[in-house]
């Protein structure tokens, strides 16, 4: 089967300018001291330009404001955003609002997008994710426990979630609740949205991790959920849909995420060069060192094999959906988080205690990488699925003997060709 990459010229002229405005209005935004109030109506200014380029929540349909854009053009602008931490909100499809913005369009009410994602998508709310629990491994999300109970005309939810991200300075969450408990594991969660403002909600805290609060709030809130009461009308989907939804919403999630990624890790590589043509040891260049030469060479080949596996899960999902990329999916979830990490390390490692510092983003970049290994699935689980889907069509051979056993192979070859050697014996003879 042939894989098809390619996009059109417009298209090529619109990453050209990506590039340029990411990088020369973008990246700036990192090291700007400024209030918040200052701070966010440069985003608006920025947001107007890429508005008016037409990239405005290009991850949405012409009808909602977006574009239309597969996956591959998703993740080849996915690419240029993830130079920067504030690209992907300056461009509106940043996580999780970018995930609840097509929560909200593939399975929403009218009422529900007028008041929830229409706003999101003009940049006027914020949205939070919550679904992973502390007293249930994430990895499982059948052992969900947080409940939601129709009381007449309202949902009463309890439970106890965390890594609910930026909930701290939401307008509304999306929580995942046991609201069938009796159904079949899959079939027993659903999606509600929960208002900031819904009593019985309490946001306790932004839970400490490696990467730190980002400015706003930004980060991974703990939240409980006692007794909190929100209208019926707010179900996402059908009762029991959750699960299904939830891969609706992580599918396309994990390429974006794997493409910021490779333009995060492009950005560690042109780090990583410079220091070896800028810094000497013993009266030579780092890059005349060997071991700097191999860095260099790894971790390009490395970029560029996560960069083709991840647009070909993307081209499959175009052509062919969601489902049928799953396993592809998976593949560039625990590669292209290795590829980042590695990257960046080897980077900060030529920068030595410059690269260890703050003085550089590398060691900001290397605790970012870090939590690649866990978001939207760890590692071992993405593995681990991947190893029973290749292994599902393989089938035992007969007897003790592996397929290839040569003396095995080599006695079938010669009943095979039984008549060739029979003339070969004729003539020798």
């Amino acid at each position: 089967m042939s894989w098809n990459f390619s996009t059109e010229p417009e298209f090529e002229e619109k990453l050209r300018w990506m590039r340029g405005f990411v990088r020369e209005k973008v990246t700036p935004l990192e090291v700007l001291d400024c209030d918040d109030a200052t701070f966010m109506r440069i985003i608006r200014d920025l947001r107007q330009e890429v508005k008016a380029q037409g990239l405005w929540a290009t991850h949405l349909p012409p009808e909602l404001g977006g574009q239309g854009f597969g996956q591959v053009k998703l993740g080849l602008m996915h690419e240029v955003e993830g130079e920067t931490y504030w690209a992907p909100w300056i461009f509106g499809n940043q996580a999780p609002d970018s995930g609840n913005g097509e929560i909200l369009a593939l399975v929403g009410t009218e009422e529900q997008k007028r008041r929830w994602l229409f706003p999101l998508l003009g940049g006027e709310l914020v949205s939070a994710f919550s679904m992973t629990e502390p007293e249930n491994a994430g990895s499982d999300p059948t052992r969900l426990s947080t409940t939601a109970v129709l009381d007449g005309d309202e949902w009463v939810i309890n439970g106890h979630k965390w890594f609910s991200s930026n909930a701290m300075g939401a307008d509304f969450l999306i929580a995942m609740v046991v609201s069938e408990p009796d159904a079949p594991p899959h079939h027993r969660a659903s999606m509600i949205i929960v208002p900031r403002d819904a009593p019985g909600l309490d946001v306790v805290r932004n839970v400490p991790t490696l990467v730190g609060e980002g400015r706003f709030g930004h980060g991974e809130p703990e939240v409980y959920y006692r007794d909190c009461r929100v209208p019926k009308e707010n179900l996402l989907g059908r009762r029991g849909q959750g699960f299904e939804i939830a891969q609706m919403r992580l599918g396309p999630g994990r390429i974006h995420h794997c493409m910021r990624w490779i333009g995060q890790a492009n950005r560690a590589f042109r780090m990583l060069c410079e220091r070896a043509v800028q810094r000497e040891l013993g009266g030579e260049r780092l890059a005349d060192k060997q071991t700097i030469q191999n860095w260099i060479a790894d971790s390009r080949a490395e970029i560029e094999a996560a960069r083709l596996l991840t647009l070909k899960a993307a081209w499959v999902m175009d052509t062919q959906g969601v489902k049928a990329a799953r396993t592809d999916i998976s593949i560039i979830k625990f590669f292209g988080a290795k590829v980042l990490h590695d990257v960046i390390d080897r980077a900060l490692q030529a920068h030595g205690g410059l690269g260890f510092s703050g003085d550089v983003p590398l060691e900001r970049m290397y605790r970012w990488a870090r939590a690649a290994r866990l978001v939207d699935g760890a590692d071992e689980v993405h593995r681990v699925s991947v190893a029973r889907r290749l292994l599902r069509d393989v089938e035992a051979p007969e007897g003790i003997w592996p397929s290839e056993h040569v003396p095995t192979r080599a006695a079938a070859a010669a009943e095979q060709y039984r008549s060739y050697l029979a003339r070969q014996a004729k003539v020798e003879a």
